[in-house]
């Protein structure tokens, strides 16, 4: 059989879509489907642990989301996964929460995230906020998410963001540096990370069209 050949009958790889609350998480299942994927919107732990991809949106507030993935396990199903190098990817708010902590809201004591990452996420020094609509990032050479969209533009719903990257190579999942993408509305933030197999987007890939289409379809090629 040709290499060809044997690339046209990979199987469809198997993502589950972490179901916890979090909103309209149904653009996210769309374009996995449209990808490709073998998709389930569920909490199941088996079926999470058992993906070959496991995707966490991130739909409303991080004490919301937080709150939502800490009722169905979530915490523990991603850190299995990761312990075992196993795909995990993270969208805006989802992203977010794998960080020590967040400032929203403004009052009262930082929430706490799932600690994944050092750092806490803050509110957008910008005259306007939320940061909605389409902006452009600054990815690093070598990226494997942004490979063919690198230069493009991509959708932004948030209000609050990791401002700064402090994770020692050394404390990375993989033997290799994190790979930090970064985007700017009033401060720099971050837009996206690759850290071993735990991956993660401020914007929203599955609103970004076919620029987000690529970058969910970079993934998908890892699984």
């Amino acid at each position: 059989m040709t290499a060809s050949a044997a690339g046209s009958h990979r199987r469809s790889p198997r993502v589950v879509v972490l179901d916890y609350g979090s909103g309209n998480v149904r653009s996210a299942v769309r374009m996995l489907q449209r990808l490709g994927a073998a998709v389930e919107l569920t909490a199941d732990p088996v079926a999470a642990l058992g993906a070959d991809g496991l995707l966490v949106p991130g739909v409303g507030n991080f004490h919301a989301c937080a709150a939502g993935l800490r009722a169905v396990d979530g915490p523990r199903l991603i850190d299995v996964r990761l312990a075992g190098g196993r795909p995990v990817f993270g969208i805006c708010v989802g992203m977010q929460v794998l960080f020590d902590a967040s400032a929203e809201p403004s009052v009262g004591a930082p929430q706490p995230g799932l600690a994944q990452w050092p750092g806490t996420v803050t509110r957008l020094p910008a005259q306007v906020v939320p940061h909605m609509g389409w902006n452009t990032v600054s990815a690093p050479a070598h990226s494997a998410l942004f490979a063919g969209a690198g230069h493009e533009r991509f959708y932004f719903v948030h209000s609050y963001a990791a401002q700064e990257w402090t994770l020692h190579p050394e404390g990375a999942f993989a033997r290799v540096a994190p790979l930090v993408t970064w985007s700017e509305h009033g401060a720099p933030f971050v837009a996206a990370v690759e850290n071993g197999p735990l991956w993660a987007t401020q914007f929203h890939p599955e609103k970004s069209g076919d620029a987000g289409a690529a970058l969910l379809g970079n993934w998908l090629q890892t699984l």
